[in-house]
């Protein structure tokens, strides 16, 4: 699913794009971007998987997060553009916080 990041347009700066806190642990993550949209993805289709060292994933047991523009925004003229023209700089960042 594609979220709109509040003041994301292109060429901004960096915004906050998420805050992701763990109840239990205590831990924290901010996401911040220059982009306008951020996917998120779960752990939707993780059924009893095995991983890095033999941990068992299950459902929801993951997330991302990734920004970028619009998708499909080529046939949106009201989407921000994605079009990099030649001469053009593209500049994708991303700051990844954590805390507890």
């Amino acid at each position: 699913m594609n979220f709109v990041v509040d003041g994301g347009e292109k060429g901004v700066g960096l915004k906050k794009v998420a805050i992701v806190k763990d109840g239990k642990s205590g831990r924290r993550m901010e996401l911040w971007a220059n982009q306008p949209g951020v996917q998120f993805y779960t752990g939707n289709f993780l059924d009893h998987v095995e991983g890095k060292g033999g941990v068992i994933y299950e459902k929801h047991d993951g997330l991302c997060l990734e920004t970028q523009g619009f998708p499909d925004s080529v046939n949106h003229p009201n989407f921000p553009s994605q079009i990099v023209v030649p001469g053009e700089v593209y500049k994708h960042d991303m700051i990844f916080k954590f805390s507890f």
